[in-house]
């Protein structure tokens, strides 16, 4: 909910989008969120000679376990030995063992980036020939089953606890000091604080599976909580702990010694807790701001500042707008949120939103880097996603401005009218039910007291009869009080929930704390995914890397062909693969594989190959191949005269009188 917030929403927005171009043209280069940008052996590739080492080169330093990179054979038996090595920058390495044979190898891999995140992926390289394998081409991160999904709602559970926490303690400090008091206001804002601590202690017991094995049965694993505690995420999460001890403290104060004392004294107090609860928020936010996307990539030092004051601000809009979605709800009639403390939230807010405006401006730059990367990537469709809802609170809070504004023009009349109404009704005056009692208790008063003195006086002997009926008439004075009271607040609540000023506030500001909610869940979601820089750059180091993007006329990349074949005889059944490298105008490298159904290697006695590109009208051009080894022909300068759609023929004989011969069409240059 803001204040004059129609006038001044459009210079928000020609703010906006003015900084944004101008951060988004001069984009430099950064990454923040760990993604493999290059390999070798290349993924897809086919080489002669088995590799001593795979090399993984990813875009920021990373971390990584033993069991970090796995290297696995046609059979799914690993094959590579100890552990990756980091001989330079952003590449590790594993060792090979000696003597692979050929045929297709699974690379998988899991590590963690530098900003706290797990990163899995897997790809594929052969040697000799490619071939069929058990292992499928992809990686579940730990971080995508069930240890993944209680970790990331231990994260959400995490935001709203400190969302609650601290703009419910600024809402009562900065805007409704009497709500110290509420008991409702209390609860939440302590609810806060427990559903930040114990997602907290979660998320440290989760960690060491989250970003190692997956497995629920890891979580109490002490080794890995001892690793967890090493790593830059549990340093955070242990300085989160125990700064929450001391934000315990000022919440029993501000629910103790602050309630207690008189609005005079009040003054010196505020100004010591709202030093003190800023430092400990800020100290809170910078928890998450030093282990994640904030601390690594383009201009970290500026970058963690303006995320502890985006986090701020988004505590100051939220939670106090939940805070003041409870008062007015659950605050008792007799300590009612007043239009005075809604309009200082409105003035709260509205700063929010500007301070939101401006850090949620320079992180879009600095995580996405381009327009492009708004619709081209995950992170930058959810970030849309997350300015649409800002939109619409921003809109449904204009709304609720206005409701705040008609109640603050008819509190004047009420207020004279309850003026009006008090000198027609006396103040002691009471309901018929309430007056009936107090004339019974009443008259069995006076007749007490006439016994003091009267004919009915009682003697010493009764003395005791008269010290049980003055209990009961204390009781009975009591209970009548109590009555009178809760008649009178039911009276009020009436009155408050019959204004359609307050129900309409009431209305409002329970749609902003839906739209809040999902605001929320969104953000959770943005903070765990690869920033759209990142992922820009990751897909453009794989093109650059990829044998597909050589210049035109110098080919497309190896280009690999299998054909399935059957001469007829016995035994003649089995696939020839062909590689043609570079698959462009000019020389070329050809291989040729042939193998039996089961994948083995064939001995035929005689293969050839025949090129011929029938829109020019040339061909067949005669391939003869040399026998290299069982199964495997090759022939180097192979010319291709022009780039087209070429059609290559393989005759296949298996024996004397037993031959065929298969095609495909491939486009080369």
């Amino acid at each position: 909910m803001t204040q004059t917030i129609a006038p001044r929403l459009r210079t928000l927005v020609l703010l906006f989008l003015a900084v944004a171009g101008a951060l988004l043209a001069g984009a430099a280069p950064a990454s923040a969120h760990a993604a493999l940008t290059g390999s070798d052996p290349q993924q897809g590739s086919v080489v002669d000679r088995a590799p001593t080492q795979v090399s993984l080169t990813f875009s920021e330093p990373i971390a990584v376990s033993d069991d970090a990179v796995r290297v696995l054979d046609p059979k799914g038996q690993r094959v590579d030995k100890g552990a990756p090595v980091n001989p330079s920058g952003t590449t590790y390495s594993v060792q090979l063992v000696g003597g692979l044979p050929d045929g297709t190898y699974t690379v998988a891999y899991q590590v963690v980036s530098a900003d706290s995140h797990p990163v899995a992926g897997a790809f594929t390289f052969s040697i000799g020939a490619p071939s069929e394998t058990s292992v499928p081409a992809s990686a579940q991160a730990s971080g995508d089953g069930l240890v993944g999904g209680l970790y990331g709602f231990g994260r959400y559970v995490s935001y709203a606890g400190f969302v609650v926490l601290v703009g419910g303690a600024a809402f009562v400090l900065a805007c409704w000091q009497r709500g110290s008091g509420v008991r409702a206001v209390q609860r939440l804002i302590v609810s806060g604080w427990l559903a930040l601590t114990a997602a907290t202690l979660a998320l440290l017991l989760l960690r060491g599976s989250y970003t190692r094995s997956g497995k629920i049965g890891d979580v109490f694993d002490l080794t890995l909580l001892g690793e967890v505690l090493q790593t830059k995420t549990g340093a955070a999460l242990v300085s989160r702990l125990l700064l929450l001890a001391a934000a315990a403290l000022f919440i029993a104060v501000l629910f103790g010694a602050y309630e207690k004392r008189e609005d005079e004294e009040k003054r010196d107090l505020t100004f010591g807790l709202a030093i003190g609860g800023t430092v400990v928020a800020a100290g809170l936010a910078a928890s998450w701001a030093m282990s994640e996307h904030a601390s690594q990539g383009l201009q970290a030092g500026i970058a963690m500042p303006v995320d502890v004051l985006h986090l701020l601000a988004v505590a100051a809009w939220l939670g106090g707008l939940t805070t003041l979605l409870v008062a007015l709800y659950r605050a008792p009639a007799d300590t009612p949120v007043d239009r005075t403390a809604v309009r200082r939230f409105s003035r709260l807010a509205f700063g929010s939103v500007v301070v939101l405006v401006a850090t949620g401006v320079y992180q879009s730059w600095r995580q996405l880097g381009s327009w492009s990367a708004f619709t081209d990537t995950r992170y930058g469709q959810l970030l849309l996603a997350k300015i649409g809802l800002v939109v619409v609170l921003v809109a449904i809070a204009s709304v609720s401005r206005r409701w705040t504004a008609r109640l603050a023009q008819a509190a004047a009349p009420a207020a004279a009218g309850q003026e009006h109404e008090g000198e027609k009704e006396p103040a002691d005056a009471v309901p018929a039910q309430q007056s009936e009692t107090g004339r019974a208790n009443a008259k069995q008063s006076d007749a007490g007291r006439a016994g003091d003195g009267g004919p009915g006086a009682a003697g010493p002997g009764e003395q005791g009869g008269s010290e049980e009926q003055d209990g009961a008439d204390s009781a009975r004075a009591a209970q009548l009080a109590r009555q009178r009271a809760a008649m009178e607040t039911a009276r009020q609540k009436r009155l408050r929930d019959a204004d359609p000023n307050r129900f309409g506030l009431r209305r409002s500001v329970l749609a902003e704390a839906g739209v809040a909610v999902v605001l929320l869940a969104v953000t959770t979601v943005l903070t765990q995914t690869e920033p759209g820089r990142t992922e820009q750059e990751a897909k453009a180091a794989a093109s650059v890397s990829s044998p597909s993007s050589a210049a035109p006329g110098q080919g497309t990349g190896a280009v690999t062909l299998n054909m399935p074949f059957d001469t007829g005889g016995g035994n003649g059944k089995g696939i020839v693969t062909i590689d043609l490298d570079p698959a462009g105008v000019g020389d070329n490298d050809l291989h040729l594989y042939v193998e039996r159904t089961d994948g083995k290697a064939f001995d035929v006695p005689e293969v050839k190959v025949a090129l011929t590109l029938s829109a020019q009208d040339i061909g067949p051009l005669p391939v003869v191949p040399d026998r290299v080894a069982t199964g495997h022909w090759s022939a180097s300068g192979v010319q291709i005269p022009m780039a087209g759609d070429w059609k290559i023929e393989v005759t296949v004989r298996t024996s004397d009188i037993d031959q065929v011969t298969v095609s495909k069409n491939a486009k080369i240059g």
